[in-house]
């Protein structure tokens, strides 16, 4: 009883964990707009998962290029550069930057800090140049 109570109780959290996944996955292509931090995160965590699964579903059926990664995981990670690119658009919008900050990046060590460091930050109060605050 009280481990079917448990696995309804996960099954809930993870419906509802994967619904930014997928909503994420709707707003492919959406550079506009804003994008709360849980939605980031959440994306991100599914998104590591599948690249794992993707991984190891090479690696069991024997199609990887010699260095651990095969066709699955190739077509999984180009079928999400897109809306990954997006999602992280909008989520410095979320903090007040330009989607052109993701590319601060390129440089080395510091540009990755100063982006993860911007990803963690919490959403600018109200409304923004960007859109309205999507906490609200």
């Amino acid at each position: 009883m009280v481990l079917s109570s448990l696995f309804q109780i996960i099954k809930f959290h993870l419906d509802l964990s994967l619904c930014w996944y997928l909503k994420v996955l709707r707003q492919y292509t959406d550079f506009n707009g804003r994008a709360r931090r849980k939605e980031y995160w959440m994306f991100s965590l599914f998104n590591l998962l599948f690249i794992f699964a993707a991984m190891i579903l090479d690696n069991l059926l024997g199609i990887t290029f010699g260095f651990g990664y095969g066709p699955i995981y190739c077509l999984y990670a180009l079928a999400m550069f897109i809306p990954s690119l997006a999602v992280v658009v909008r989520r410095l919008h979320d903090v007040g930057k330009s989607g052109w900050m993701y590319l601060i990046i390129f440089i080395p060590l510091i540009g990755a800090i100063w982006i993860l460091v911007l990803l963690l930050k919490d959403s600018e109060e109200g409304d923004n140049k960007y859109g309205p605050n999507p906490k609200l």
